[in-house]
């Protein structure tokens, strides 16, 4: 079969080295293009020097380019990026993976709007094992429908700009589905002062930043005499690259359409 060629968005940055070394190390993926902003140091080097192996690509800021060079491009940097490389990647006819977070509603939207041209698969994190834990999540929200209170902790390292993370979120999101509720109507993002008893339809939300952790979550079901706790630590940020070349062959023979992760996997 035909290698897939994959544009690397924010390719001189710390996710865009690990999916340029996934690319690199996949016998189905070739790197076709590697993106990054015009003020980049990186800009003119050779997308692989980082692995000390040349790859032929060089790092470069033309954004049309990298979309029409590549059968899909993988995109893990901020709103205002993405948007850019999806509507590059419309003109095109250019295959799209998202694991960018912080989108606000209107951008959510365009991204739906886009999928109408072109198959893309959006998820707030594409390791296998985090969306093996959003399934776990619904079923243990059900079984602790009574008497537990929901907490959802993440930490990340220092650089990161969204609070919570897109991930914490997503959980956040499934056990309220779970549970029937609305996410926005029983959601405390940080608790501070007086704040009186707990609600008991509640869930909770606290975040931790610092030094390099690459991304733990925690969801505590708090009851009577017991805590379940369902967790998810990344060690590396691989998982969520080999995540996104997983996403990127489901989307290979497709012509448009918005999917997830739960999708890939065929967790639905």
């Amino acid at each position: 079969m035909e290698k897939i060629r994959f544009a690397i968005a924010g390719a001189g940055g710390r996710m865009g080295r690990t999916l340029i070394e996934a690319v690199a190390d996949a016998p189905d993926a070739a790197l076709a293009a590697a993106l990054d902003v015009a003020q980049c140091p990186l800009i003119g080097r050779d997308a692989g020097e980082f692995l000390g192996a040349a790859t032929g690509v060089a790092i470069a800021a033309d954004i049309d380019a990298a979309a029409a060079a590549a059968d899909c491009l993988i995109d893990f940097t901020r709103p205002s990026g993405t948007m850019a490389h999806m509507e590059a990647c419309r003109r095109h006819g250019t295959h799209l993976v998202i694991g960018t977070t912080g989108f606000s509603a209107a951008e959510k939207e365009a991204i739906r709007e886009a999928s109408r041209d072109i198959p893309i698969v959006f998820a707030p994190n594409m390791a296998v094992g985090v969306n093996l834990v959003f399934r776990l999540l619904d079923v243990a929200a059900r079984a602790l429908a009574e008497g537990y209170d929901i907490e959802v902790i993440e930490a990340h390292h220092r650089h990161k700009v969204d609070a919570p993370s897109g991930t914490a979120l997503r959980m956040g999101e499934v056990v309220a589905q779970a549970l029937g509720r609305e996410l926005s109507e029983c959601a405390v993002y940080g608790r501070e002062g007086h704040t009186g008893e707990r609600p008991a339809r509640q869930i909770g939300f606290a975040t931790v930043r610092g030094g390099d952790i690459v991304g733990d979550h925690t969801v505590l079901f708090a009851g009577t005499g017991e805590r379940v706790e369902i967790t998810h630590k990344a060690a590396s940020r691989m998982p969520y690259a080999l995540g996104a070349l997983r996403a990127a062959r489901f989307l290979r023979g497709r012509k448009a359409g918005l999917f997830d992760m739960q999708d890939v996997l065929g967790l639905r």
